[in-house]
């Protein structure tokens, strides 16, 4: 687990179940298996598509994504990682905000690198190219998978066009 930001944290599974339990922080779950499994209860394959929580789940202190690390951009919902980054923007002034996914290595810092892209000055006068150098020498584990790395050439200009 790294703070990439004043209050914000990347990390993984294990590092989450290591602080699961501490007062003062927020989890954003950046991954389905197996949060969003657990939280509402499906054994099937996936999430049952008309439940109200298909995407996205609340529960106290925790905000849990229907999200898998796809090969193809199409499968990451807009919305899921619009709503994270605000969620983190709402948490992060009295809150410790760990996002977190199954490795650590592409849901979890692509949200924290989107959310530093609108909220923080660190990146966003920078090309795409300079910011990912710049994050990643933050955050060297950032290895995203092509459907995330897709979706943040696609977007990137949007998060902080948003701002």
């Amino acid at each position: 687990m790294i703070e990439v930001y004043n209050n914000l944290y990347v990390g993984s599974q294990a590092d989450e179940e290591a602080i699961h339990s501490q007062v003062g922080w927020f989890f954003i779950h950046a991954c389905k298996e197996p949060y969003h499994r657990q939280a509402l209860g499906y054994t099937g394959r996936g999430a049952p598509k008309g439940h109200p929580e298909y995407l996205i789940a609340r529960r106290p202190g925790r905000l849990i994504l229907n999200l898998v690390d796809a090969d193809d951009m199409t499968y990451i919902p807009k919305q899921v990682i619009r709503l994270a980054v605000e969620e983190i923007h709402q948490q992060i002034s009295s809150n410790k905000v760990l996002v977190n996914c199954n490795q650590g290595h592409s849901r979890s810092p692509t949200i924290a690198f989107l959310y530093m892209l609108k909220y923080a000055e660190t990146f966003h006068t920078k090309s795409l190219d300079e910011a990912l150098s710049a994050f990643r020498s933050i955050y060297t584990a950032y290895s995203p998978a092509r459907g995330m790395g897709d979706f943040v050439k696609a977007s990137w200009r949007d998060f902080i066009q948003s701002r």
